[in-house]
């Protein structure tokens, strides 16, 4: 089975984790997924974890003793990706997902251009999240209770400075006087965004109405067959062509049963998980994922 052709559909296969500073770095892994035919790669984000935290992190205990210490080691996303593009030639790169409530979307909307305009563009997707850690998107200033509005002007300021030469945004939380900047996207419809979060009521309002697609992380809990039902059929209902939806499973099953299981649900690309860190760990479980 190649990294591509999954059963009777075309489905690709990329790779998603955190990238650490004590792994290879993000130009080695980017080149290790491309030499192994995986088509994207996708790196987590956290810009660091405030040690008194109370929000809870899902299926721990209320202190959370147990949250992997990767959070706090994870590299920076936008100069990983910068240093994954500039050695691939095909790879897609991306984040799962961008924190945006705590980012300053004028800044992330440039810094993710340049590597867009600067690796032959179509290469770079933006993935989203509204977030669960409380204390640290606080320390950013971010409001909790307005964070999904946040993130909604933060894209449409996000979108209006790559396809715009005057862009312009006034929103409900963010917004943007008439300004210059410079490079746009490649494509003139800008950067793909698609947002991450289990399909509940107010995350399938928002996917609706603003994402190009969903990327969320597979878990037992989830009725993925359920949920893509459900969003499909809520973009047919609001005028939207289900065929547009783009959508990314982090944490796909790494079997070749559970992959055409995805591809029968019409996903355009399952992204197989790396947890390992040091360089020979993460080659090793490359080569594995890459004979499935």
């Amino acid at each position: 089975m190649s990294a591509t052709d999954i059963g009777d559909n075309t489905m690709q296969l990329g790779i998603t984790m955190f990238s650490t500073c004590r792994g290879m770095s993000p130009g080695d892994l980017a080149l290790a997924c491309e030499e192994r035919g995986f088509t994207s790669l996708h790196l987590a984000e956290h810009s660091h974890i405030p040690i008194s935290r109370h929000s809870p992190f899902p299926g721990a205990s209320p202190t959370r003793p147990d949250l992997p210490d990767v959070y706090w080691h994870i590299n920076g996303p936008v100069t990983s990706l910068a240093m994954a593009a500039v050695v691939t030639e095909r790879l897609v790169v991306g984040s799962s997902v961008t924190l945006l409530c705590q980012q300053d979307p004028i800044h992330l909307a440039k810094e993710l251009a340049t590597i867009d305009h600067y690796s032959g563009g179509g290469r770079v997707e933006v993935g989203v999240g509204f977030g669960w850690n409380r204390e640290e998107m606080e320390a950013h200033g971010a409001v909790w209770s307005t964070r999904r509005e946040r993130v909604r002007d933060a894209v449409a300021i996000m979108r209006a400075l790559w396809r715009d030469h005057e862009a312009s945004y006034a929103g409900e939380v963010l917004s943007l006087e008439p300004s210059w900047s410079y490079p746009k996207s490649v494509s003139p419809d800008g950067l793909p965004v698609l947002l991450g979060g289990v399909i509940a009521p107010k995350m399938l309002a928002h996917l609706v109405e603003w994402a190009d697609g969903w990327i969320p992380i597979l878990t037992p809990a989830i009725d993925l067959a359920a949920d893509v039902a459900t969003l499909r059929q809520a973009f047919e209902d609001a005028g939207r062509d289900p065929d547009s939806l783009r959508i990314t499973i982090c944490n796909a099953p790494s079997d070749a049963a559970g992959l055409e299981g995805l591809a029968a649900l019409g996903v355009q690309r399952a992204a197989l998980t790396v947890w390992a860190e040091t360089r020979d760990d993460v080659l090793h479980q490359l080569d594995l994922f890459s004979r499935i």
